[in-house]
């Protein structure tokens, strides 16, 4: 309550957080703007129990379920920066530009462009992927299509303009605050669902999945806050009349560098393979055909949709920590400020030193974070009941932007006390 107070009686913070509550109801409506000619009845059937699917609304903010017009939701913008972020560890170029602001800008203005024509290619890819579930459109003519594709594409626009404007209110992420906003707003449906199918015989299952939830709660909050301290030491300074004395700090390297990011990452790449295999599943060409039958089945398969995503969220975890962290310049900077690893020689052994202390821990954060994004179908499994499945995914978006938002609140709010 304390900080809640400061919050409103800072009116620069206070602005902020009513803007970005401003900007989230502003999305929640538009969210529930449908595409027109869309049969909205066929897309529930289409939706209910099927994992991917489900897992598409979410990171879509729920929008999908009702096809509005931010049905791609933020997931084109969020492949454009995939794009970058790869080419950054391929091209030396666009590796220079993103050590300095300028580069930086430039490239998010490419990622901005380049997400337009993403849009366009997923929004149809996406149409076609759910018509062979059924067909939602009232007039297939092409006339309706390419309108449902534009108003889709520049949904996304939009979603992606309002997210750069909460980022820039230093309250938080603005695309993990929309995509976290689609996440809360899906909890009534939920849990008007697991209601609906509730009687007295089902008391110990709902008991069980409510520990189960709070466990992975803490558990969640727990490996996202961990973090192994390097300890570092720093020599005896004289300036000029002044002798300082050493002085002794410490690395702190996160269990999970990456927070949220591996696993958006990998819901990007998985739905990948299925828009692509849409556009030749009407080929000429048989060997075509075949191919894209057999991959859409592929990924309609739970065991196969599972290793994937836990294989690609270990593996992201891993890529994504070696694009925010590098050991070499960390090394050279504690080395030019005169410090030392205690038992370790400052330079290249210092480098491979952090190197080796980050992949290991990476080893059980990544894991965790794997386990984390299969969980729904791990107990789905173990309880035979769709209904009462733990979204692990959901979860730790939640918590992770949550803690996040939380700090930077907090930052703004100590930084404006020593202003005063």
């Amino acid at each position: 309550m304390q900080t809640l107070l400061k919050i409103w009686k800072t009116k620069d913070v206070r602005n902020s957080v009513l803007f970005v509550i401003y900007m989230l109801i502003l999305f929640r409506v538009t969210a529930h703007i449908p595409v027109p000619g869309v049969d909205t009845s066929v897309l529930k059937d289409i939706f209910s129990g099927n994992q991917l699917y489900g897992l598409m609304n979410i990171f879509s903010g729920g929008t999908l379920e009702n096809f509005s017009v931010m049905a791609m939701g933020v997931m084109p913008y969020i492949t454009a920066s995939i794009i970058f972020q790869l080419l950054g560890m391929i091209v030396p170029t666009i590796e220079e530009m993103q050590k300095e602001e300028q580069g930086r800008q430039k490239i998010n203005q490419w990622t901005r462009l380049m997400t337009i024509p993403l849009s366009a290619i997923q929004a149809y890819g996406l149409i076609l992927l759910l018509s062979q579930s059924g067909q939602f459109f009232t007039d297939t003519s092409q006339a309706t299509v390419l309108f449902a594709i534009l108003c889709m594409t520049t949904g996304t626009i939009f979603l992606m303009w309002i997210g750069e404007l909460i980022t820039e209110k230093n309250i938080g992420n603005g695309i993990s605050i929309l995509i976290l906003a689609g996440i809360i707003a899906g909890l009534p449906t939920f849990i008007s669902q697991s209601l609906s199918v509730y009687d007295r015989s089902q008391l110990v299952t709902m008991i069980v999945f409510i520990a189960m939830v709070i466990v992975t709660v803490v558990s969640i909050v727990m490996m996202n806050e961990a973090q192994r301290n390097i300890p570092v030491q720093y020599a005896r300074h004289v300036r000029g009349s002044k002798n300082s004395g050493a002085v002794t700090s410490h690395i702190p390297l996160r269990l999970n560098m990456g927070g949220v990011i591996p696993i958006i990452f990998a819901i990007s790449i998985i739905l990948f393979p299925t828009v692509i295999a849409q556009f030749f599943i009407g080929a000429k060409t048989e060997m075509l055909r075949n191919i894209a039958t057999s991959t859409l089945a592929l990924f309609q398969n739970q065991l196969f949709y599972g290793i994937s995503f836990f294989v690609l969220v270990f593996a992201f975890a891993y890529f994504y920590t070696a694009v925010i962290f590098h050991p070499d310049q960390v090394a050279e900077n504690i080395q030019k400020q005169g410090g030392f690893i205690p038992g370790i020689r400052p330079g290249k052994q210092t480098a491979d030193y952090l190197g080796w202390v980050t992949n290991r821990i990476l080893l059980l954060g990544a894991s965790f974070l794997g386990l984390v994004a299969i969980l729904p179908l791990i107990v789905q499994v173990f309880t035979g009941n769709a209904n009462l499945v733990i979204g692990g995914t959901s979860i730790l978006i939640i918590v992770a932007v949550m803690i996040d938002s939380i700090k930077q609140v907090e930052a703004q709010l100590t930084m404006r006390e020593y202003e005063m």
